[in-house]
């Protein structure tokens, strides 16, 4: 079973805020070092230039990438997300009486902003008939039947 976007989207803003916190205290411990780094230009002897580059600094930088690239996954995650479906209502009925059983159903598919499309099967004897109707902002241009109507307002709630 493969996780929910809503799930991967919270993964992603744990590990951000983490990486947030990691660089505040980086930064922090960055700091005392800050006058030693600048001198080391005007001092060969310093202790920067005797040693090379500072492998906490090198870590800070490689932390603030990370930051980036995690901030553009969660933004392409979370713009995926809107255009998902993610709001559902199915209702299950008996078009014909001599059927027997709730056979028949209307299924409503809507994303966040109640775009989407409402599927009806109707079943008989005679056969299976499957009709799909566009839906827009929770409304619908063709007429819905009284099932469609009810699965695109339990969609909507």
């Amino acid at each position: 079973m493969e996780p929910s976007l809503g799930a991967i989207v919270i993964g992603l803003t744990v590990a951000v805020v983490i990486l947030v916190v990691a660089v505040a205290v980086l930064v922090r411990r960055t700091g005392r070092l800050e006058p030693h780094v600048r001198d080391a230009g005007r001092d060969p002897g310093g202790p920067v230039a005797s040693v090379g580059a500072d492998p906490r600094l090198e870590m800070v930088d490689a932390i603030a990438r990370g930051l980036d690239d995690l901030g553009a996954r969660v933004a392409a995650v979370e713009a995926a997300q809107r255009r998902s479906f993610q709001r559902v209502g199915l209702v299950r009925y008996n078009p014909f009486e001599e059927t027997g059983g709730n056979q028949s159903f209307a299924l409503a598919l809507l994303d966040a902003a109640g775009d989407g499309w409402v599927l009806s099967s109707l079943h008989a004897r005679s056969g299976t008939r499957v009709y799909a109707k566009a839906i827009t902002a929770g409304r619908s241009d063709a007429t819905l039947s009284d099932e469609e109507t009810d699965a695109v307002q339990q969609a909507l709630v």
